[in-house]
């Protein structure tokens, strides 16, 4: 990770954590992936091959304001997210453009065009078909999904069935307990990463 990219992250990083946990909406408390954990990880994440530089096409199942995509589009080929709260999904336009304003005025990189957020349930059928029309890649094409912690027996399922060999299931929030998910296993020599990601291959 060159100089310029790692300075990049961590402008985001230091917009979006000081807007993460607490804030409330419509549906009460909110909850936020740690952005500063998240660039921790990353690096590993790159050296262990889970996260390949310009190759890797990510979903975010769960993607809330958009920020972990934000940060991940700069690390991967493609950065899908699903949210399924409109008004959630609704603060990541005014916030990228604050963003971007931050990143241009520290001569910083902008972040890519690789981003694609959806609105709606993550687990319907008829969602990804859209996203495969929009993006040319179905469930089984993507290789890396993430998510907080919320639905992730739900999710877990649904990639059993939908998810190729090999991808790569990553669950934030998870801490000394880990879960088992049929069709995964887990990798114990990088769970949990910085004590909070865990990370399943699909078998």
């Amino acid at each position: 990770m060159d100089e310029r990219l790692r300075d990049s992250l961590a402008k985001i990083v230091e917009f979006y954590d000081q807007r993460k946990v607490g804030d409330s909406g419509p549906l009460g408390f909110r909850r936020s992936s740690d952005l500063a954990t998240l660039l921790t990880c990353s690096e590993r994440l790159i050296r262990e091959g889970i996260i390949i530089p310009g190759e890797t096409a990510f979903l975010d199942l769960g993607c809330a304001d958009g920020r972990v995509n934000l940060f991940f589009s700069y690390l991967v080929s493609l950065s899908v997210g699903i949210e399924i709260d409109e008004w959630t999904l609704d603060e990541y336009g005014p916030l990228r453009s604050s963003l971007e304003a931050a990143l241009e005025k520290g001569a910083l990189l902008p972040p890519p065009e690789n981003i694609f957020l959806f609105q709606g349930d993550a687990t319907d059928k008829s969602l990804h078909d859209a996203i495969a029309r929009r993006t040319g890649r179905t469930l089984r094409s993507f290789d890396v999904f993430y998510t907080y912690l919320m639905m992730h027996d739900v999710f877990a399922e649904m990639l059993a069935e939908s998810a190729r060999k090999g991808a790569i299931f990553m669950v934030y929030g998870l801490d000394a307990i880990l879960p088992q998910y049929p069709g995964f296993r887990l990798l114990r020599d990088m769970s949990p990463m910085e004590g909070i990601l865990a990370l399943y291959e699909r078998v």
